[in-house]
């Protein structure tokens, strides 16, 4: 016999309150990341927990099920890049392979950003985004885009158009500088989250810099209790990019770097 499914919840309230573990969880890190997140991006990055949890189950957003987990794992791994795109002064950024929603959606509330772009290429997660934006009210600022990053390299609205691109656990940082980089304007910075040890990855992300027009690489490890082994990558977009990058995924991996 099959079994009716309720439908999903669409608006914040519609879903349980987020217990005191998580908040004590969150606060903990917000104090050591220095962040003190405006009443408005709290209840945003609040409100996307609270959807992620009660959607994960029927669509697997994430393999974290426990509140307070999210809000380490989750959230504030995301929130320890807000001190890099403020020091390069950014407001805009793509973020590739969105996902749940992580980082984008939490780096746009707490910066605050202006414009993002939360690129999702499957249809179920890009829905759940779309869901996200519209019950926290934050359409103004952050758009859902359903595509994969080859085919936005070559839209005149978003090749060469944005100041940072953003990657979390999408793939290896050779491949993201080349599906970020022809997104990126001049002088514009991928931002990668990474952990362990990087030696071969960056060996060959510099391979890929250089074939994409040169960049600069650099760590930033993340002193946060509890991501012991974290680091982000940044890689500013130097040169120009060539035509015909990115490359699409079979001659990837036919080719790789």
């Amino acid at each position: 016999m099959n079994v009716q499914r309720e439908p999903l919840p669409t608006r914040v309230d519609e879903t349980p309150d987020l217990p005191a573990a998580y908040h004590a969880a969150l606060a903990s890190a917000l104090t050591e990341l220095d962040l003190d997140l405006e009443p408005r991006a709290r209840a945003v990055i609040d409100g996307h927990v609270r959807l992620l949890l009660a959607w994960t189950p029927f669509i697997n957003l994430t393999s974290i099920r426990d509140p307070a987990a999210v809000a380490l794992a989750h959230v504030a791994d995301s929130l320890t890049a807000v001190v890099v795109l403020r020091e390069h002064g950014i407001d805009r950024f793509l973020d590739l392979g969105s996902g749940g929603g992580l980082p984008g959606i939490p780096l746009a509330a707490a910066l605050p950003a202006s414009r993002v772009c939360l690129v999702e290429p499957t249809g179920k997660k890009a829905r759940f985004l779309g869901t996200v934006v519209d019950a926290t009210e934050a359409a103004a600022s952050i758009r859902v885009t359903c595509a994969r990053a080859e085919a936005l390299a070559g839209d005149p609205e978003h090749r060469a158009a944005w100041p940072a691109v953003t990657a979390r656990a999408v793939t290896s940082t050779a491949d993201l500088i080349e599906l970020a980089f022809p997104l990126l304007e001049a002088g514009g910075i991928l931002v990668a989250w990474k952990r362990g040890d990087l030696t071969d990855e960056l060996t060959a992300a510099r391979r890929a810099a250089t074939a994409l027009g040169g960049g600069v690489i650099r760590q930033h490890p993340v002193t946060l209790t509890g991501l012991a082994g974290h680091v982000l990558v940044t890689v500013r977009r130097t040169g120009r990019v060539p035509d015909g990058y990115p490359r699409d995924p079979s001659e990837r991996k036919r080719r790789p770097w």
